[in-house]
């Protein structure tokens, strides 16, 4: 799939242009561009070759021709030519947290710096902030943004990867004998961020599944090749692990290759204490193999339960299932709603008639339309002039549907003195408020707390959106007093969203569960700007299972009724 390539260009295109000082509404739309080919669930070469490239929202005719350019040639004559202009070293620059177009072309035309490890050493060596317009406030934030960096070097969002995962085993389960098939790793305990991707098999064939697998077309580098296990490199640049384990011992090798580390050597250390031996190849007692073939029995061996992928962190999980009391995690299937989609109206990329008509594909029953609010208006907030119209678009449709309902909904923004977007008279109008804050990033952790506590003290406040603001890889979380703020919201009844933007997933799986466990009701959304990245729910949903949440916890389990007495019952 070619889907990351492209976009890929066209967002240092963007970056390029901004750099050099052009167009916003340009850079804004290669940037759309990029982001809504990068969430496509179909691979945009297919696209083209059937000539429906205009039918991706943001894509005109002249960005058709350019992407066509771009699958055929690997680049495009816009973007030679640009970097012809600019130095495409500085893109580099862009990539880390508080370094924007005009830092990275001041940099490398005073300093002369061309890469990150150029920046560090300036930065440590104070140089920076002696440049006109840099203080020493902003070479700090440089050094902790490199930092970041850093941290993620060598792992991907799992909202990246795990679309890849399953596409290789769908192709693998379609072309090789396969006879069961998983994915393991920290993408089958859908941890936030994945360094690889593991998958077992068990094959009557295993040679002819490997010869398989190195030939698929997302594959761009063999690594090592065996009978039993081969290791490649996608051109996505993530490395794949493949092993065919025999049958017999395939759900102690699905447990094994499951994780974590540390889960996994505390059941070795409960097999000890019963005389046996686990590992990926089996339980074993002495020489011999007493079970393995599912990972049950790899439980039940050392007498617990079947615990949970999402759970095995050793964050409790062994004790909980000891004692009787793992959670009954919420499923996928029981998800009836998604709280935060934006429309055309502000900055999404599709019509409530769209959003309906996903929502009822994904087999959803109500989904909030939550556009952002006027101040902000690089976002495309809404007016109250605009307000009425998306309101009568959204009764419109709720007229003549009657599996899928819309709520009528906002995104408000928190302002930095804590008071709201929109007046209260504006938001009484609304079914649904999510309040959220999208500026003041790096005020101090008692202004940022005091800015969310006023909102949850907002009678007309449903949830508070993305709660910490942090962007995985890009944007650390803003300091909070985050025990106050769930004691706030439990006394108030809001409800803080799980966020479940494969960027954003915030609240993280430790503050959901923390927040779970000081009654704080929860409620997914997507934040979607276009139709593709509604398929993000399930990310949320997996959050929320590493966080402990079992049905009654989660807003998106009630049904369209509940949910409306629920919204009713909160602003009474």
């Amino acid at each position: 799939m070619k889907n990351k390539e492209v976009a890929e260009v066209l967002r240092h295109i963007a970056a390029l242009l901004e750099i050099k000082g052009d167009n916003p509404f340009r850079v804004r739309a290669y940037q759309r561009a990029a982001q809504n080919i990068e969430a496509l669930t179909v691979d945009v070469e297919e696209l083209a070759r059937a000539g429906k490239l205009e039918r991706i929202p943001g894509i005109g005719k002249d960005l058709a021709q350019k992407i066509k350019e771009i699958i055929s040639t690997g680049t495009c004559q816009k973007y030679e030519d640009l970097k012809r202009e600019v130095p495409p070293e500085l893109i580099n620059l862009l990539s880390i947290p508080g370094v924007g177009p005009k830092t990275a072309k001041l940099l490398y035309e005073k300093l002369g710096i061309k890469s990150i490890e150029e920046l560090e050493r300036a930065c440590l060596e104070h140089r920076v902030s002696r440049l006109p317009g840099i203080r020493s406030k902003t070479e700090e934030n440089i050094l902790r943004g490199i930092q970041l960096l850093k941290q993620h070097v060598g792992r991907r969002p799992l909202g990246e990867i795990l679309p890849l995962a399953e596409a290789l085993v769908e192709m693998l389960r379609r072309q090789a004998p396969v006879d069961r098939i998983d994915v393991a790793g920290s993408i089958r305990r859908r941890r936030e961020t994945v360094k690889d991707i593991d998958i077992l098999v068990t094959s009557r064939n295993p040679a002819r599944i490997m010869e398989v697998f190195v030939s698929l077309p997302l594959v761009g580098e063999i690594i090592a090749r065996g009978e039993t296990k081969t290791s490649v490199r996608l051109k996505e640049g993530i490395q794949v692990d493949l092993r065919a384990v025999d049958p017999a011992c395939y759900g102690a090798a699905l447990a094994y290759f499951t994780g974590s580390k540390a889960h996994n050597i505390r059941i070795r250390e409960l097999g000890v204490q019963r005389g046996l031996k686990i590992n990926e190849y089996g339980i074993f007692r002495g020489d011999e193999r007493v079970g393995g073939r599912e990972e049950e029995e790899v439980f039940a061996a050392v007498d617990l339960p079947w615990i949970p992928p999402e759970l095995r962190e050793d964050r409790g999980e062994i004790e909980a299932a000891q004692a009787g009391q793992l959670p009954r995690l919420v499923n996928y299937d029981e998800i009836k709603g998604d709280f935060h989609v934006h429309s055309l109206f502000s900055d999404g990329t599709a019509s409530v008639e769209e959003i309906g008509a996903k929502a009822r594909q994904l087999g959803l029953k109500w989904v909030g339309i939550c556009d952002h609010s006027q101040g902000l208006r690089v976002a495309g907030g809404l007016t109250p002039k605009d307000i009425a119209a998306k309101k009568a678009a959204i009764q419109a449709f709720n007229r003549h549907s009657k599996d899928v309902k819309l709520l009528f909904g906002t995104e408000v923004d928190i302002l930095s003195d804590g008071r709201l977007d929109y007046p209260d008279d504006l938001l009484r109008e609304f079914e649904l408020v999510i309040a959220s804050i999208h500026s003041g990033f790096r005020q101090d952790e008692a202004t940022l707390t005091g800015r969310i506590l006023a909102a949850i003290e907002n009678p007309l406040v449903h949830i508070v959106g993305h709660p910490t603001g942090r962007l995985i890889g890009e944007r650390d979380p803003y300091p909070l007093d985050l025990k106050t703020i769930f004691s706030a919201a439990q006394k108030a009844g809001v409800a803080l969203e799980i966020n479940a933007y494969y960027k954003r997933l915030d609240l993280n799986d430790v503050n959901t569960r923390a927040a779970k466990e000081a009654g704080v009701l929860l409620a997914i959304g997507t934040d979607a700007h276009s139709l593709e990245q509604m398929n993000f729910l399930s990310l949320g949903v997996a959050v929320a299972r590493r966080g402990w949440c079992e049905p009654q916890n989660i807003l998106n389990t009630f049904s369209y009724r509940q949910l409306k007495e629920w919204l009713k019952k909160k602003v009474s």
